[in-house]
């Protein structure tokens, strides 16, 4: 009999420090139920408001931008003050991660893997402790962005980046657009950008269409993302 395999689904939204102030995390079988789940504010940055705020520019975007900050803390507090958060220090979330790990081995996902990687080694969480990792993202754009259905997906619901000033421009592979297109749902809203929720109604219905029919060695051979790959001129002609 093959050995059950357990998939542990991270996200983070981070601080700019660098450091991670939500954690998002679900832990799966290979039929993607959920079996534990963790959503959780990093007590050291996330009430660290001076030294860690959230994320933010000084652009007028609706989300990051800085005049956003006090509605975004706002959703934050209430999700704290109805459960739907803990409040968890760096120490307890490594005990969690511990236990996952000695009880299920699971192989570690995320949707960019090396950006969640990288923020979570600067915020003293420990994900090294696990054997196997893969980028979710990496994956799901070899195994669907160049197909034709994806690209008729893509150019039905406009899901294309601006030009930049070489004149590049590519097509999305963003984890909202590849959840619309995995589960046929084009007026799938935009990911809050919470990490909990992130993981749970997007990365995971990415991850549960892909281990249908990908055998277990393929997860960790997908090449990296490359920009020159998915441009709008060599995938898209004019009719």
């Amino acid at each position: 009999m093959a050995k059950a395999q357990f998939f542990l689904i991270i996200d983070t939204e981070t601080t700019i420090a660098n450091t991670v102030a939500d954690f998002g995390a679900v832990l799966v079988n290979r039929r993607g139920e959920i079996l534990h789940s963790a959503a959780l504010l990093v007590r050291e940055f996330y009430c660290d408001r001076d030294e860690n705020t959230l994320f933010h520019d000084q652009s007028a975007d609706p989300l990051w931008g800085q005049r956003n900050l006090p509605r975004r803390y706002a959703a934050y507090d209430a999700m704290l003050a109805d459960g739907r958060r803990m409040l968890a220090s760096v120490p307890a979330i490594n005990r969690w991660l511990a236990k996952v790990n000695g009880k299920y081995s699971p192989i570690v996902t995320a949707y960019n893997w090396a950006f969640d990687k990288n923020k979570l080694g600067n915020s003293g969480i420990d994900v090294e402790m696990f054997e196997k990792s893969f980028c979710l993202w990496h994956v799901a754009a070899n195994k669907y962005a160049k197909t034709k259905a994806y690209r008729q997906f893509v150019l039905e619901t406009v899901g294309f980046n601006a030009p930049t000033k070489f004149g590049n421009m590519s097509y999305h592979t963003n984890a909202e657009i590849m959840a619309r297109f995995i589960l046929g749902n084009p007026e799938l809203p935009d990911e809050p950008h919470t990490a909990f929720e992130d993981v749970r109604d997007y990365e995971l219905p990415i991850l549960k269409a892909i281990l249908k029919n990908t055998p277990t060695k393929e997860l960790f051979d997908a090449p990296a993302y490359n920009w020159r790959e998915y441009q709008v001129k060599d995938w898209f002609r004019p009719k």
